[in-house]
């Protein structure tokens, strides 16, 4: 009988140990991290901006964005090269002092520029108007002189206005500025004349000047500048003409 206690005393310890040991390893599994293969929670690619696009993606999408941009850009026409000024300045000149004016006019305008040169130069003697016999007294005397012009205007269709400067010589225009304005076909340009002179104003020689163009050209009152007179008077007085022309 003790024996038999004995075995049964034994046979319970052991199932009791038995069933202890199993609801351990239980609570073990529980707690283990699954392999890194089955982890389920995926990790977001880093993001850089507020729209919430991943880095690479909002690199590609600006990538895109500069190229378009860039074909944009290449996609505009280039501004065309200025296919020249519309408007001339013309001056003769024999001592420089309506050069100094009309370098003044087309400087101011941003103006192309030609000067009347003769084709035979003139000396200081033909210049001396107390000599009668002088090559400018000649010429101013005689109504049909007309200089011949070493050179010629370009493209003179181009221009829709002129600037005609010259000084006065005998309270006229000299003959060779005649010679240009019979060279050409003004019809339907704007031509503004001035002078230079001691005293003498534009008067007659506008006029005379004025009967040489086309009936359709558009002949503007002319001025007189003194030797004296800056660039800030060349200025003021285009800036009073009216035209499409703005000096600076």
């Amino acid at each position: 009988m003790k024996k038999l206690l004995s075995f049964l005393c034994i046979f319970t310890m052991v199932f009791s140990l038995t069933a202890c040991g199993g609801q351990s390893g239980a609570g073990n599994g529980s707690e283990e991290e699954p392999p890194a293969s089955q982890t389920v929670h995926s990790q977001e690619p880093e993001q850089t901006e507020s729209h919430g696009q991943p880095f690479e993606e909002n690199s590609k999408g600006q990538a895109e964005q500069e190229n378009k941009e860039t074909a944009d850009t290449e996609a505009v026409d280039t501004p065309k090269e200025a296919e020249g000024s519309h408007v001339l300045v013309v001056y003769f000149s024999a001592t420089g002092t309506t050069k100094a004016l009309a370098e003044y006019a087309a400087d101011a305008m941003g103006a192309d520029i030609y000067e009347i040169v003769p084709d035979e130069p003139y000396t200081e003697a033909d210049l001396d108007y107390g000599d009668s016999k002088s090559r400018s007294s000649i010429e101013q005397n005689d109504e049909t002189a007309r200089p011949a012009i070493s050179g010629s205007v370009e493209n003179m269709e181009q221009y829709d206005t002129v600037f005609l400067a010259y000084p006065i010589w005998w309270g006229e225009a000299p003959r060779i500025v005649y010679t240009f304005m019979e060279s050409y076909d003004f019809s339907g340009k704007t031509i503004a004349p001035f002078c230079t002179s001691g005293g003498s104003g534009i008067g007659s020689s506008a006029k005379n000047l004025h009967s040489l163009a086309a009936s359709d050209t558009t002949w503007l009152d002319g001025e007189r500048f003194g030797s004296g007179s800056s660039r800030e008077d060349m200025v003021s007085w285009i800036n009073g003409l009216g035209l499409d022309v703005t000096a600076e």
